[in-house]
């Protein structure tokens, strides 16, 4: 953790420490996306969740303080997302809410998959 640059309030997580991470996962395999939780990112949508259920892995980084530092946006980050217009405390209770519309929709997950298909947001 550490202060942002031009002394605006509060702590920001460190590039490095995230890249280190996002490095060691992607030495393993490849991923999809690099998902970053934020209320400034594009508004998470069923559509979007249907999208998602087709990558094969996904890596989605949680923000926490006032943020990351800029780089990690800048250069590990390849999708912004928001689940509403408000802040939480820290972006891992918008990850599980990422998680959980992207999982049940991927076949095998619900004992019908026609339930998943037939969900109001479907249309």
């Amino acid at each position: 953790d550490d202060y942002p640059f031009g002394g605006e309030a509060g702590m920001v997580m460190q590039i490095e420490p995230i890249d280190r991470v996002v490095s060691l996962l992607k030495s393993e395999r490849d991923y999809d996306e690099v998902i970053f939780t934020t209320p400034d990112g594009e508004q998470f949508s069923q559509s979007q969740a249907n999208e998602l259920s087709l990558y094969r892995n996904i890596i989605i980084l949680c923000g926490h303080y006032k943020g990351v530092d800029y780089r990690v946006r800048e250069h590990l980050v390849t999708r912004e997302i928001s689940i509403g217009d408000y802040v939480l405390t820290g972006g891992e209770l918008a990850a599980a809410v990422i998680a959980d519309a992207v999982v049940r929709v991927i076949p095998g997950v619900i004992g019908d998959e026609q339930s998943a298909l037939s969900d109001s947001f479907q249309d």
